[in-house]
């Protein structure tokens, strides 16, 4: 937890998303929930900012989270809201993130549902297991030409207490993509990404386990060298040497 807090920028940055109308928002519904967010390092980090100003909270996080995956901070990625039912974070339509075309690069889609996704199970996921992406299905039968572009997840308290009371497992998590400043008629693009969570004692005994084969089979090399630099030796002839 000392290290995500040490993550908190000490002043603000200005570099908010632009600002868009609110008629051309459109609406996310919040779902409700009865179950008390777990302890981990990340609800830890929202129970530190809750009484701040939204925005204030909302550029903090950003800020926060961008340091903790250093190449999503890069993308101008901006954290609205944070939760464990629903995260929604948005990308503003610059040249940095667009194709050849001026569409919001595929990539850069991707990326937003990816963030919202996995932050929304890292939320959920106790401090003893770690995620890790398996799989993503887009289709991407429209380009977004114009605009800040939001990402949401969500999931219903019977999908945490699926993640919370499953010590490994895996959950297809959908994540919408709203197109700000486009017709409210057009359908948004929906991502589908599959996500893994494992015990970290698992991914360790993992670890110890290649290492251990590694040592092994420098342990097995080492007599083969070692009989190969005592044949490389000269003869002595002991007659010679007399």
């Amino acid at each position: 937890m000392s290290g995500l807090l040490k993550k908190l920028p000490t002043k603000l940055t200005n570099k908010l998303p632009a600002k868009i109308s609110d008629n051309t928002r459109l609406p996310v519904d919040k779902p409700t929930s009865t179950l008390k967010p777990i302890s981990n390092q990340f609800t830890k980090l929202l129970s530190v900012t809750k009484y701040l100003p939204a925005g204030a909270r909302s550029s903090i996080l950003s800020k926060a989270f961008g340091k903790v995956v250093p190449y999503v901070g890069t993308t101008g990625v901006y954290y609205e809201t944070v939760n464990p039912n629903q995260v929604v974070v948005s990308l503003n339509n610059t040249k940095s993130v667009q194709n050849h075309i001026g569409s919001i690069h595929a990539v850069a889609i991707t990326l937003l549902a990816e963030t919202a996704t996995g932050f929304i199970l890292g939320l959920n996921l106790p401090s003893d297991r770690v995620l890790l992406i398996k799989s993503y299905s887009v289709n991407f039968y429209r380009p977004i030409k114009k605009g800040q572009i939001a990402a949401v997840a969500s999931l219903s308290d019977e999908q945490r207490l699926d993640i919370l009371n499953t010590p490994k497992g895996e959950m297809v998590i959908p994540c919408v993509i709203h197109d700000r400043e486009s017709d409210s008629n057009r359908d948004p693009i929906v991502v589908e990404m599959t996500w893994a969570w494992i015990p970290k004692s698992e991914l360790e005994a993992r670890r110890q386990g290649k290492a251990n084969e590694k040592a092994a089979a420098v342990a097995t090399e080492s007599p083969a060298e070692t009989d190969t630099e005592q044949s490389s030796q000269p003869v002595v002839n002991d007659e010679a040497a007399k």
